[in-house]
């Protein structure tokens, strides 16, 4: 998730750009750039870290008159953060930026590369620009070389590319990632990937649909959908508020989190599957050798994510995998022998227990792994090898598409594993793959289900506690649940094991006990079924979330259809952080501060 900008007209085109990422840097910040085409030249400027770095390099440039400029502010996907893959990035006689996963880039790269072009960077973006050069060598013309270029990309992509050839336009195009462009009454066109960078410039903006792409020149901006076919632009008016232009209509940023998990999951698995394997180029595969055991270690949310690999692992890699809580793992003598990978999972990369736990085992000569949603943080830079979580910017203190995103690369990483050491046929990896693609689909947020999750939390804002239940890779989701909710909503919740509960806990069952109970349709769903009964024999309120209608239940929250029991699992998913959400927002609680929470735990 990165954060676009760019500007035509006759303003302080550099501050139009820097306030406008600004505005932004919340989508991204560990590099940022700009790049100004003014009288037929380009003035360039990049910064790793934070804005203020790449304000510095600027504060002696100036713009005046005419010029086109546009803007970028990093969250890394493809290479670290440095300047030279900082965007924009350059031709001979371009600039582009781009937010977005181009999956072909590698086939791409290899035939330019053939060609004689010559790659600065590491970035996937970097093709783009190569790729519409060399289709204006033979094309002549810049409009239809931009076209036949995002012909040739498959991905997901927001774009914004400037040339020498037509000094005065901005080719944009946008297919999976936001983009919008304003107009004002001077007939100046601004670009972002959101509304904020706008407000004050703008009184009316376009969204564009995916497919959308064309140019913009002054006094005019030409459209044409995913068809080919022009269309006029739908200007509708901007609002004037910063903060909820941020969160881009919805309450809260934890809300807009959940509903953003369908695009990041897609980010996450882009590039990295194809119809029959999975792929991790930033992996390799003697980072197995020799392995006889994973043993992974994490804190918080991301245990639970772990937990959830742990039965992945088992079941389809058939490795022997062991679970850590950082925290305790740290402080205790354990054996940690070399035939073991240790994995370390962390949102941010700073968790100081996760960090401290990854320091023992490179002591111990331990090959080290980090599933990791931070590139260039203290894990990533510590660890053998790194797989990014791309979940892009999470704003919310209380995890959601952070939690999705590492679950989704613990089950890739569990198909990559199987295929190494040929624990699953290729037909059985192939069909786990065409899962995989079903889950942006099945966390995408129903209108109608989330209506029904709000009118049903005004009942369970009161009673002495919840227990959240499931059995076998439910069972790290029940946890999950339980702790959004306590999180944020301050209630006491816990979540349990369903088979555990008749060995202690069913004795506070009783009509305020409220359970959350999770019945998977393809995983142990009568023996599932029998311990929800167990607890509404003794007057437990019951609130079941399955595919199938559960007769015991006083509240059953119905999910999609679904063919796998993973895909039960990312849909339950979704209902207990909307849950949690909802519950909280009754109970007047600030959801994305919750009290004595902190995003990145570090220290113990």
């Amino acid at each position: 998730m990165c954060g676009i900008v760019g500007y035509i007209g006759k303003k302080n085109t550099k501050e139009i750009l820097l306030s406008g990422l600004k505005e932004l840097e919340y989508r991204g910040y560990d590099s940022a750039g700009i790049a100004i085409l003014q009288n037929g030249v380009f003035s360039n400027f990049k910064a790793v870290g934070k804005l203020v770095n790449l304000e510095e390099k600027t504060k002696e440039f100036k713009t005046n008159d005419f010029a086109v400029g546009i803007g970028h502010t990093r969250w890394a996907t493809h290479g670290k953060p440095t300047e030279l893959n900082a965007h924009p990035h350059l031709g001979e006689h371009s600039y582009v930026v781009h937010n977005g996963i181009i999956e072909n880039y590698a086939e791409l790269k290899k035939e330019l590369q053939a060609g004689g072009v010559t790659f600065l960077s590491q970035t996937d973006t970097e093709v783009i620009v190569h790729q519409f050069e060399k289709n204006m060598k033979v094309l002549k013309n810049s409009f239809e070389a931009f076209k036949k270029t995002l012909k040739e990309l498959h991905g997901a992509y927001a774009i914004l590319l400037v040339t020498k050839e037509q000094s005065d336009t901005i080719f944009f195009a946008k297919h999976g990632s936001p983009m919008i462009i304003g107009i004002n009454e001077q007939n100046e066109n601004y670009f972002a990937s959101s509304d904020t960078p706008l407000i004050g410039h703008c009184k009316s903006v376009n969204y564009f649909e995916d497919g959308d792409y064309g140019y913009a020149k002054p006094n005019e901006i030409v459209i044409f959908d995913k068809t080919d076919t022009k269309k006029e632009a739908k200007l509708t008016p901007l609002s004037q508020n910063r903060l909820s232009a941020q969160k881009d209509g919805f309450r809260f940023f934890m809300e807009k989190e959940i509903y953003e998990q369908s695009s990041v999951i897609s980010d996450t698995l882009m590039g990295r599957i194809n119809d029959k394997e999975v792929i991790f180029e930033e992996l390799s595969p003697t980072l197995f050798a020799g392995i006889n055991e994973i043993k992974l270690c994490a804190c918080g949310t991301s245990y639970h994510a772990a937990m959830s690999a742990s039965y992945l692992f088992e079941r389809y890699a058939k490795i022997k995998t062991s679970l850590e809580i950082a925290s305790e793992f740290r402080y205790r003598d354990p054996i940690m022998t070399k035939d073991t990978l240790f994995v370390v999972i962390s949102q941010s990369g700073e968790t100081a227990d996760t960090l401290e736990t990854l320091k023992m085992a490179k002591a111990a000569g331990l090959k080290t792994l980090a599933i990791c949603n931070v590139d260039n943080s203290s894990i990533v830079r510590l660890s053998d090898a790194t797989i990014l979580t791309r979940a892009g910017i999470e704003k919310g203190v209380a995890s959601t598409k952070a939690f999705a995103t590492q679950v989704s690369v613990f089950w890739m990483l569990s198909l990559y594993i199987a295929r190494l050491k040929n624990s699953m046929s290729e037909d059985a990896i192939a069909a786990q793959i065409s899962l995989l693609r079903e889950v942006p689909a099945h966390v995408k947020v129903n209108d109608a289900m989330h209506e029904r999750i709000k009118r049903l939390s005004k009942r369970y804002l009161h009673g002495h506690g919840f227990f959240f239940i499931g059995r076998d890779v439910f069972y790290p989701l029940a946890l999950e649940g339980a702790l959004k909710l306590k999180e944020i909503s301050y209630l006491h919740a816990e979540g349990y094991p369903s088979g555990e509960m008749k060995h202690g806990p069913i004795a506070l069952a009783d009509p305020e006990l409220f359970t959350i109970a999770l019945l998977p349709k393809y995983l142990h769903y009568e023996k599932a079924k029998s311990n929800v009964e167990e607890l509404s024999a003794r007057d437990s309120t019951i609130c079941a979330i399955s595919q199938l209608e559960f007769d015991k239940a006083d509240d059953f929250i119905q999910i999609n259809e679904c063919s796998h029991y993973m895909l039960e699992f990312f849909e339950m998913m979704v209902v207990l952080q909307l849950l949690a959400l909802e519950i909280s927002i009754r109970l007047g609680n600030d959801v994305d501060m919750p009290r004595n929470l902190a995003k990145s735990v570090t220290v113990e």
